[in-house]
């Protein structure tokens, strides 16, 4: 599965894409890092249609999130013994790997909270959450000392210079602030699209793709 637990953890350059915008124009949208972006139904791409994401970082030079509504067949259990650890009997060793999205698939990262200290963390949502992507992390949990709550997800959804930006420009997502992120790890992942919804206050029935942002 190539190297799935890295000391390092940040946005990999991206290809600028053909429908990135200008910096200025860049400019005139506001860091949605720590925020959900919910698809729009005109949202049709395979990765992202019917998806919510927690964006951990956006800024000029590009943006990274992880899909939280799109579980793979693999369990905790199943990754934590490719790499030689065990969660037997442990309460999360029956939860889903997420696939975060479509880069660099075969990497690992690790949603969780409280941040705690570990190798390789990104502090996002203004500190209510952890991105780690070492597996120092791991290895404290198979042991029951790791992190409270945690979601565990395989492969990153990214963004190019100005690329979100044109998509949030053409109204593909909706924007909302987290202030509360109990429901990521006590909500079963086909339900996340909803309580991201509710969160929101919109009923998704009514939506259509000219709608803007919250």
């Amino acid at each position: 599965m190539g190297q799935l637990w890295s000391d390092e953890l940040h946005q990999p350059g991206l290809p600028e894409s053909e429908d990135a915008m200008s910096d200025d124009t860049a400019a005139d949208f506001p860091s949605v890092a720590g925020h959900l972006l919910i698809a729009m139904p005109s949202l049709l791409d395979p990765h992202f249609g019917g998806s919510v994401v927690l964006m951990a970082d956006h800024s000029p030079k590009g943006a990274m999130g992880l899909v939280l509504n799109r579980p793979s067949d693999m369990t905790l259990s199943n990754l934590f013994g490719r790499i030689d650890l065990s969660l037997d009997a442990h309460p999360l060793e029956s939860q889903p790997v997420m696939v975060g999205g479509p880069v660099q698939p075969d990497r690992g990262f690790v949603l969780h909270e409280p941040i705690g200290e570990w190798s390789s963390t990104l502090n996002i949502s203004n500190g209510l959450l952890g991105l780690t992507s070492s597996r120092d992390i791991l290895e404290a949990t198979a042991k029951g000392k790791g992190p409270e709550r945690l979601l565990v997800a395989l492969g990153y959804s990214g963004w190019s210079a100005g690329q979100l930006d044109a998509e949030l420009a053409s109204n593909s997502w909706l924007t909302v602030p987290m202030h509360d992120t109990a429901w990521i790890f006590e909500t079963q992942p086909e339900e996340r699209l909803g309580a991201a919804f509710r969160i929101l206050g919109v009923d998704p029935l009514n939506l259509s793709g000219a709608v803007g942002h919250a």
